[in-house]
């Protein structure tokens, strides 16, 4: 199970800045900036890396906001399976730029295209924007693309861990209450 980080940057107009995928898992969709921990890197150094990487923003890792921890699980090819810490951040520096990975756009809340997206993203990151922070498990068919079974509970902080044992614990031990 690889860990990842999935971060969305919210500007002062309101907008959240979502990078269209140009190639590699997802290509296509729209999605936050993240990515696989490198070794001896944390969560939130990782976050702030690819933001960089991906989108030419500078963010410190105090910054982002934890809001949710998601079990990604791709029964069609478990090579895809990963935990993910989702983070938003609203202080950052530098400008948008496109990459060879992503397309970078900022877009109004109200115009987010989940048509465009992974499938049950339309279910989860609009609680999480309107302040609901989510933990549990998603798991697609052995199509890797449709949704099988979410259940992500509500909870009032996400725990933060570097250690994926004590990780896995806390989505088994959150959904099972």
């Amino acid at each position: 199970m690889k860990p990842t980080t999935l971060v969305y940057p919210i500007d002062a107009d309101n907008r959240i800045l979502m990078g269209r995928k140009k190639r590699g898992f997802g290509v296509g969709k729209y999605n936050g900036f993240g990515g696989k921990i490198d070794r001896n890197e944390t969560f939130r150094q990782c976050a702030v890396r690819e933001l960089y990487e991906e989108a030419g923003l500078v963010a410190k890792p105090e910054d982002l906001e934890c809001i949710g921890l998601f079990d990604f699980r791709f029964p069609g090819d478990e090579s895809l399976t990963h935990i993910g810490y989702i983070y938003v951040v609203r202080v950052f520096t530098g400008i948008v730029e496109e990459t060879d990975e992503m397309e970078p756009h900022w877009i109004p809340l109200d115009s987010i295209p989940y048509e465009h997206m992974w499938q049950g993203d339309w279910q989860w990151l609009p609680r999480l924007l309107q302040g609901a922070r989510l933990v549990g498990p998603i798991v697609f068919n052995e199509d890797n693309e449709t949704v099988d079974m979410m259940k992500l509970v509500s909870v009032e902080s996400v725990l933060e861990s570097e250690f994926i044992a004590r990780i896995d614990g806390y989505i088994l031990e959150v959904v099972q209450e």
